[in-house]
């Protein structure tokens, strides 16, 4: 039963990453940028997406020596240059992945909370069903920090002066340590994500 449940969370986390990045790149397609599609990335076969350091082999090892892990699928391949919005193409593309996550976290989310009072629902369902809105829920709040490789650097560059030029390219350079010691190391930024991932399921579920 447990190997089962294993299985089953990591599934719903691959495919959650997925639809992730498939979104960035269905986005990037609108907005006049092929190649994601003309990659074949624009599917839901794993096969495509799974990077076998990133998405397999880093997180195990993680979780078991530490408890804690990070990974990713394969980023879809992206050319802002091809863009017809050259201002805001990039920040519509990054907010295409964490609001999928959320899209999928409210409607599941709601249909929790819609069947809540059916009886004959099992109990397995509703903890399939509210593990699948908590992994989305915190997946677009993860990308959302502005720090890079995440989406919510590119949306923080964005917006960030052109004098801040040098926070920025320090930022690029040394995002991924930044990201290691958030997660591993200051305790803080866990509890945070925590907190807020809660209070978001909470009210969609209402419970």
């Amino acid at each position: 039963m447990v190997a089962i449940s294993f299985i089953f969370s990591v599934a719903i986390l691959i495919f959650s990453v997925i639809i992730h990045e498939v979104s960035h790149g269905a986005v990037a397609n609108r907005l006049g940028d092929p190649t994601a599609k003309n990659a074949g990335r624009l599917t839901l076969n794993p096969l495509k997406h799974l990077d076998p350091i990133g998405t397999i082999i880093l997180p195990i090892f993680l979780i078991l020596t530490t408890g804690r892990g990070i990974g990713w699928a394969k980023p879809v391949p992206i050319n802002p240059y091809n863009f017809r919005d050259q201002k805001y193409g990039s920040l519509k593309v990054a907010i295409a992945g964490p609001a999928s996550n959320l899209l999928i976290a409210l409607f599941f989310g709601l249909l929790m909370r819609f069947t809540l009072h059916f009886n004959f629902l099992s109990p397995a369902f509703f903890q399939a069903v509210s593990f699948i809105v908590f992994v989305n829920i915190l997946l677009a709040i993860f990308n959302l920090m502005p720090v890079p490789p995440l989406d919510g650097s590119h949306i923080f560059f964005t917006f960030m002066p052109r004098s801040m030029w040098k926070a920025q390219i320090f930022l690029s350079r040394f995002g991924f340590i930044i990201l290691i010691f958030l997660i591993f190391f200051f305790q803080p930024f866990s509890n945070f994500l925590s907190y807020i991932t809660g209070a978001i399921f909470n009210l969609i579920v209402g419970s």
